[in-house]
């Protein structure tokens, strides 16, 4: 077993870390603003579910058509400026729309374009975000700054969800947009206190042998790309699952504003699994994370067979601690042995095979549940979970791959 040499507390230390932590906590602030903004100014506009799903959907697909050309980004110029840009084009974005609803001029397609721009430069930014960690903090202190950073970035997006939901009360959607342009503007001012200097590639190669090199990287160890398979399946089953099927579950047993509770369980879950992963994990920290993912299941079969408050409060929280353990596993396995000059672009490649089936698996959900019924549905994305789970289990390089902790 391995411990954290002092937990979180040394980690705040460095500045360059202070202001990568910061410039992603904001980000996600404002996405979560720009999220319940959007949603509100789509529905006063015109009303439509379906033209939500436009919307909504435009930013999604962007996330997955541009996470490749994230990585291409931050390992060819410097990361910091990579995430300076982003932050200026999301704010520029998310002001546009601001003024778009203010004056009357927001349409449809117009909300649309601009939201998919907003997700490209989150896909964008990504990746060099996530591969600048290990240049931030000495080697014995990467687990813990991997796990304060992502606990930030989950801070970030609740309290952006909820603040989001109270400014659009208070002051319409079209201020709360106006809002998150603002936090986007903050977010780019924090990346700036960010100084390293991190190797990068510096000839003018074309961006496809870019992709065919971090592909090569991504497809050389069979630990990486089975476990974004893993994920592919267990993203795809758990959103379709629980955002879809549950909101339907709630609605016939414990209601709208609980469901909301439940929810946030996975949240104050994951705070809790971020502490432990940044002060404990086994040396085979990869092996452990991956089989707590295992726990994804608990949901799906609470929802479908035990629906009550406080059965589903204890299944949201345990997920949330489970995939956290993984989440600071994964990202330190990954910044430990991919080299730093491809680690941005095998990032793009995680990014990109872990979230390209959700929007099927959101989209399957319905139909299958009013085929088979819905209990049938989640207890059958149940099995796909710990059938993923084991699979992965099954590889080699997942058992034995070793965290190395520097003293």
């Amino acid at each position: 077993m391995t411990t954290a040499p002092a937990g979180l507390r040394p980690v705040l230390a460095h500045r360059d870390f202070r202001g990568l932590a910061a410039g992603r906590a904001l980000m996600y602030f404002g996405n979560g603003l720009a999220t319940v903004g959007l949603t509100f100014a789509v529905l006063d506009l015109t009303g439509s579910l379906v033209d939500l799903g436009v919307v909504l959907g435009a930013r999604s697909a962007a996330l997955v058509v541009f996470a490749l050309a994230g990585g291409v980004l931050a390992d060819r110029l410097p990361r910091q400026a990579v995430l300076q840009g982003a932050c200026a084009l999301a704010a520029l974005s998310q002001g546009a729309i601001a003024a778009g609803v203010l004056t009357g001029a927001a349409s449809v397609p117009l909300l649309a374009a601009l939201s998919l721009v907003n997700g490209a430069v989150s896909a964008v930014g990504l990746p060099a975000a996530v591969s600048l960690i290990p240049h931030t903090v000495p080697a014995a202190l990467l687990r813990p700054a991997n796990a304060l950073a992502r606990m930030g970035m989950m801070l970030g997006m609740a309290m952006g969800m909820s603040v989001g939901g109270g400014a659009v009360s208070l002051a319409g959607p079209a201020w709360t947009l106006a809002g998150g342009a603002a936090v986007f503007a903050a977010a780019g001012l924090a990346f700036a206190a960010v100084r390293v200097v991190v190797p990068r590639r510096t000839d003018h190669a074309h961006p496809l042998r870019d992709l065919a090199e971090g592909w090569s990287e991504f497809a050389s160890r069979p630990w990486v790309w089975s476990v974004v398979l893993q994920f592919m399946v267990v993203n795809a089953v758990f959103a379709g699952g629980v955002k879809v099927l549950g909101a339907g579950v709630a609605d016939e047993t414990i209601g709208r504003g609980l469901w909301g509770l439940v929810l946030s369980a996975e949240t104050a879950g994951a705070l809790l699994g971020g502490v432990l992963a940044a002060r404990w994990q086994p040396r085979r920290a990869l092996l452990f994370g991956v089989a707590l993912t295992a726990v994804d299941a608990l949901p799906l079969l609470t929802l479908g067979y035990a629906p009550s408050v406080p059965f589903l409060l204890g299944a949201m929280f345990l997920t949330g601690v489970a995939l956290e353990q993984f989440g600071v596993a994964w990202e330190v396995s990954l910044q430990q042995n991919i080299p730093p000059d491809r680690l941005a672009r095998v990032y793009s490649y995680d990014a990109l095979g872990s979230f390209v089936a959700l929007p099927i698996g959101e989209a399957l959900a319905g139909p299958l549940a009013a085929l088979l019924g819905t209990r049938t549905t989640l207890a059958g994305g149940a099995a796909l979970i710990l059938l993923a789970t084991l699979g992965v289990l099954a590889s080699r390089g997942v058992r034995t791959l070793e965290v190395r902790q520097d003293e």
